[in-house]
């Protein structure tokens, strides 16, 4: 019998771990093993977790010396599994059977399953969006367009009649958005300075297409203030994307990542990625971000102290996302100001006053618990991130607020605008048929104050875009041409209250924007608030856009391109820009 030499291990007294102590055998140097111990006690995190979560170590060197330690052949990625493997079961437990016989062990499995399009719809088929519109559902819809043509030679009191109740009907949707200039945003939490007591914080990034910003995305998130060993950062590709996954691979030294390939199948969509990976994150929280992002750089040690403060019913909180390339176009400054309005005052004031909120699809913080309690999000909604804000109000879940900015990039011709804006429409109507089929039980668990929120806000959203070029040609065309001298009361009268609701709905697309502007100090920006009308109108055409691919592509997702920036009002998506250099991103 012949013994192999260990390497000789220096004689001096080393308090380490037993996952770190073993590496003394396998030739490792004992000053990184020293530094992980001392920061592993620092930040209350497993003394592994500290070694390859602040890169003292390289990772695959790690496990080749732990399979070693312990007599086993290192697979590496090699795994193949059997025919009883389960997902997430196997990936959680962290052993896998293989297809030729044995089984393969690692402390963090890296697995894919199809159940990632399905597992909302086998569990909860309420509240998935297939298989699609019910038949009454479908038979309403048809009936509404069938009333249009007559509509057009109808007489002139009809019409405005039916103006007059349509306007009526938005105006729950007017009405939250005046009331929401009244409320004054909560100041951001005090972020949570002990290390050891901070909790493991996923960090979850969907990347499809996207070589071309992943240095960029990478420096951004390796900017994040967290324990290295507690961020738990994952970035999903599609299996066929390897140009994504060879700017990953090149780009290894920015960040500290691990890389979960969402398997070939149906829907290609970013909720089906973000699926995938959900049941292997490890964090107590999890934050998903877009490919473009620059987040605050504090954002998730504010976000764990909120949720710490928080009562458990607050389940996730909503970033305040910014447009970032705003001087590139006009559609880009529009842009600005939609987003001004949408989450620097509607949000805030819908989370104050605990009714449900679309989230943003981009800088939503989640208790990773409630998540998979919710299974995920819906791999065949294109605008997953409002429907699972329906969903957690449903269940009973609240969203809050966090005030700390997300840097976007917003598109800034018209042909990538319409794309991205027609899937956001088609989307709030699949979000509008999935949560429209069971009224009575939206009722009793919203409320009647909240079930008119999630309607105005969804169902609303698309209606609205959709008669707004339609009602601002009649408007124009019946004040123009309609008599005023009262020889018709009823007209006039109706006529009347249209304009009045017209001159509401008006001030409820401006002044948000506006006060959104003010309170980010963006002077420069408030002239371009009387062009919103016109942006407005060209969301009407991409409504429209969004209802006729919602028949022929339900699930076809518009892919959004990025990088494309030509200019960057903090510097933050300028390719060229250093951490160091780059500013705060609290505005």
């Amino acid at each position: 019998m012949s013994f192999r030499s260990r390497p000789a291990v220096p004689a001096v007294p080393l308090d380490l771990p037993a996952d770190l102590s073993f590496l003394l055998w396998q030739g490792v140097r004992p000053e990184p093993l020293i530094r992980a111990a001392a920061l592993a006690r620092r930040e209350g995190t497993a003394g592994v977790d500290a070694l390859l979560g602040h890169r003292l170590m390289d990772e695959d060197a790690y496990y080749r010396a732990l399979a070693r330690a312990v007599g086993a052949r290192y697979l590496g990625a090699r795994i193949e599994p059997g025919p009883l493997a389960r997902f997430p079961h196997d990936a959680l437990a962290g052993a896998v059977g293989l297809a030729g016989g044995g089984v393969a062990v690692a402390p963090r499995g890296a697995a894919a399953a199809a159940e990632a399009a399905e597992a909302l719809g086998r569990h909860r088929p309420a509240w998935a969006y297939r298989p699609g519109p019910t038949p009454l559902q479908t038979l309403a819809a048809a009936l509404v367009l069938l009333s249009l043509p007559p509509l057009a030679v109808a007489p002139t009191v009809v019409q405005l009649g039916l103006l007059t109740a349509f306007n009526l009907l938005l105006l729950a949707a007017t009405t939250f958005r005046l009331a929401a200039l009244a409320i004054e945003p909560a100041p951001a939490p005090e972020p949570a300075r002990d290390d050891a007591a901070l909790p493991v914080y996923t960090v979850l990034v969907a990347l499809h297409r996207e070589a071309a910003v992943v240095p960029a995305l990478l420096r951004a998130l390796a900017a994040l203030d967290y324990p290295a060993a507690k961020l738990d950062l994952t970035i999903v590709i599609e299996e066929d994307d390897a140009d994504t996954a060879a700017a990953l691979a090149a780009a290894r030294d920015l960040a500290r990542f691990e890389v979960v390939v969402a398997p070939a199948g149906m829907p290609r969509t970013k909720p089906r990625a973000l699926n995938v990976a959900l049941p292997l994150a490890r964090g107590e929280y999890l934050v998903v971000y877009d490919a473009e992002d620059a987040p605050d750089s504090g954002q998730l040690r504010s976000a764990a102290a909120a949720f710490a403060a928080a009562p458990r019913r607050t389940a996730c909180l909503q970033g305040r996302l910014v447009i970032d390339n705003t001087d590139d176009s006009w559609l880009t400054r529009c842009f600005t100001l939609e987003y001004a309005a949408l989450f620097d005052v509607l949000g805030p004031a819908l989370s104050a006053w605990r009714l449900p909120v679309p989230l943003g699809g981009t800088t939503t913080h989640f208790r990773t618990e409630v998540l998979r309690a919710l299974h995920g999000w819906d791999a065949w909604n294109v605008t997953e991130d409002a429907d699972l804000g329906m969903r957690l109000a449903l269940a009973g879940y609240q969203v809050g607020d966090l005030p700390l900015a997300t840097l976007e990039e917003a598109p800034s011709t018209l042909r990538p605008w319409l794309r991205q804006r027609t899937r956001w429409m088609k989307g709030f109507l699949q979000t509008a048929i999935t949560h429209g089929r069971h009224p009575g039980d939206n009722l009793r668990r919203l409320g009647p104050l909240g079930l008119l929120c999630a309607a105005s806000l969804i169902l609303g959203t698309v209606l609205s875009a959709l008669v707004y070029p339609v009602l601002m040609t009649c408007a124009a065309w019946r004040f123009l041409t309609l008599p005023l001298d009262g020889s018709d009361p009823l007209a006039s009268f109706t006529l009347g209250v249209s304009l009045v609701l017209f001159a509401a709905g008006l001030g409820a697309m401006l002044l948000p924007a506006a006060l959104g502007c003010v309170r980010r100090g963006w002077w420069r920006l408030l002239p371009w608030v009387a062009v919103l009308p016109l942006y407005y109108g060209l969301v009407g055409v991409a409504a429209w856009l969004g209802v006729l691919e919602l028949i022929r592509a339900p699930a076809r997702w518009n892919k959004t391109e990025h990088g494309l920036a030509r200019t960057s009002r903090s510097g933050a998506l300028r390719r060229d820009i250093s951490l160091a250099s780059r500013p705060a991103l609290r505005q």
